[in-house]
């Protein structure tokens, strides 16, 4: 794979990192990841890593975390600006013993400015960001798109694609480096074009009123005879001859320019709601309509497309999940689910790469320096 042989450690956290140690894991990295003793497992990203449990208030626990980061390639922390630097563990340290370490740094604001030490959450930081304005229908309140944007494509996804650039100059200067990944400055990269689109004929409306966000009858959801729902993104004309061919209407009546748009998405609404998604999806299926059914999260698995693809992976209980993207030819990712670690699975195994004895590792566990989960590990 990929990323075969490169030595990972990420500090738990929330949605962000997991994704991005993921990715990494994914794609042959062996991730570490650290969790502290008796903390929640929220992790569901979990796959194909290992845990050790820490507990870094304690000198012994910050001695064992520095053993660890000493040989690694990569570095994956959450916190806020300042802590690790108040742990002993900010950069500084870590590459003066260790000058070829990545240091990715994934936080909401970043590590400089007035908001750098506040607190926040996906919806913050595309609202800091500027992109929150964008998104939301017609006369109604900005709508955050889950926590896809901030947590995902301008965080996990950003700060992996900053890892595997400094990992490339690495091989090149023998130098790691700092990486300084914030969700506002990523989400509002990922909404780049959204910026230098503006000008365009698309935009230039308020929120809802344009072409992509809502204000076009051509690309729009709509709700179907069962309640569900079709996609629709004709945007082209050619496409757009299609999808009235398909929905059974007249092209001279309702053309695409149509100066009532509103009569245009109320007859689309009637029309769809006639018919099954399935009768749609049967209608639309060797077209050209850009006119596809909303899967829902149990259905998309199971699509003919994503089947053939090997999308989605199965997991041992029978459950599916996203497999990873993009597909590399020679050095594809992953082509099973791997096993997802409980909080300090791994603590033995670990310290004994380390070089820890026997007798330390006891001792270090008596003294709940360190937790061990599995109960059949071997000291």
């Amino acid at each position: 794979m990929a990323l075969r042989g490169v030595k990972v450690i990420e500090f738990a956290g929330l949605a962000p990192v997991p994704f991005c140690g993921m990715i990494l894991s994914d794609f042959g990295a062996k991730v570490i990841r650290i969790d502290r003793p008796h903390a929640f497992d929220l992790d569901r990203q979990g796959r194909g890593k290992r845990s050790i449990a820490i507990d870094m208030k304690k000198k012994e626990g910050l001695r064992i975390v520095k053993q660890l980061c000493a040989d690694a390639d990569v570095l994956i922390e959450p916190f806020r600006a300042g802590v690790m630097e108040k742990l002993g563990l900010g950069p500084k340290t870590l590459l003066s013993e260790n000058p070829r370490l990545v240091y990715a740094r994934l936080t909401g604001y970043g590590q400089n400015g007035p908001m750098s030490t506040r607190a926040g959450h996906d919806i913050n930081y595309i609202a800091t960001s500027g992109v929150l304005s964008y998104l939301g229908r017609k006369g109604e309140k900005p709508h955050a798109p889950v926590n896809l944007l901030a947590d995902f494509a301008g965080g996990g996804m950003t700060c992996a694609l900053g890892i595997v650039m400094a990992l490339y100059e690495r091989s090149q200067s023998g130098q790691g480096q700092v990486i300084d990944s914030s969700m506002v400055e990523g989400s509002a990269y990922v909404a780049n074009w959204l910026w230098k689109s503006h000008k365009l004929d698309i935009w230039g409306k308020p929120r809802g009123e344009n072409a992509l966000d809502g204000g076009a009858p051509f690309y729009d959801t709509y709700e179907t005879a069962d309640k569900k729902y079709m996609a629709v993104g004709s945007l082209e004309p050619q496409f757009y001859v299609k999808l009235i061919q398909g929905l059974g209407l007249n092209l001279d009546e309702y053309p695409q320019n149509m100066t009532d748009s509103n009569k245009l998405k109320q007859k689309f609404t009637e029309v769809f709601a006639s018919k099954t998604r399935d009768e749609w999806t049967e209608i639309f299926k060797d077209t050209d309509a850009c006119c596809t059914p909303v899967l829902e999260p149990g259905e998309a698995p199971l699509h003919p497309h994503n089947v053939t693809n090997k999308s989605f992976l199965q997991s041992t209980d029978g459950g599916f999940e996203p497999g990873p993207a993009p597909r590399l030819s020679r050095t594809p990712g992953v082509d099973r689910v791997l096993e997802a670690p409980r909080l300090g699975q791994h603590t033995v195994e670990i310290l004994k790469e380390l070089g820890f004895s026997g007798e330390t590792i006891q001792k270090h566990i008596d003294s709940e320096v360190v937790l061990q989960r599995q109960n059949t590990a071997k000291l």
